[in-house]
């Protein structure tokens, strides 16, 4: 696929804002005709830019009070615990993100669970479980200031046109 141009961008914006338009008003929005705003939509999904579509749910509202992040150290980093840990974080549902990083914490995780007993529960049958799991730190978040699942994508800069040569 070829770089992305203003109205690729102009259309993630778009699907970011509400991914329920239709193809007719995602091209009056950018500009495009429904047919090639389609292709695009279509191209850039075929690429994994565009890896899928799905409804944000109020945590809250479904249960789901209480909101940890959790620093994890492993015990050894070779690449077949690393890869252990890394899967059995990806099949816990309750670990919602995870991030390899750097610093003191070999990983930062996310996990939601409906209240305290719930993570304490979370902590004993599972985080303390995972392999090669040596160390978790825990923060209780008390108040989430902002969650933002939209991606901030800039418009590519648009190109100064050339000057014309004065002729000598």
């Amino acid at each position: 696929m070829e770089p992305l141009d203003r109205h690729d961008v102009v259309l993630l914006t778009e699907l970011q804002r509400d991914s329920r338009q239709t193809v007719q008003q995602l091209a009056e929005r950018v500009g495009l005709s429904s047919t090639p705003c389609w292709k695009r939509v279509k191209d850039m999904e075929a690429a994994g830019i565009i890896r899928g579509y799905t409804a944000l749910i109020d945590r809250e509202k479904v249960g789901l009070s209480l909101c940890v992040i959790a620093e994890v150290n492993l015990t050894r980093h070779n690449e077949d615990d690393v890869r252990r840990f890394e899967q059995a974080v990806a099949d816990c549902p309750q670990i919602v993100s995870c991030y390899s990083t750097t610093g003191q914490a070999d990983y930062v995780i996310k996990v939601l669970v409906p209240d305290i007993k719930g993570y304490e529960q979370f902590l004993h049958e599972t985080a303390f479980k995972l392999p090669g799991v040596t160390h978790v730190r825990s923060s209780v978040v008390l108040k989430e200031v902002k969650s933002e699942l939209r991606l901030p994508i800039e418009p590519p800069a648009r190109k100064p046109e050339a000057k014309p040569r004065k002729a000598r």
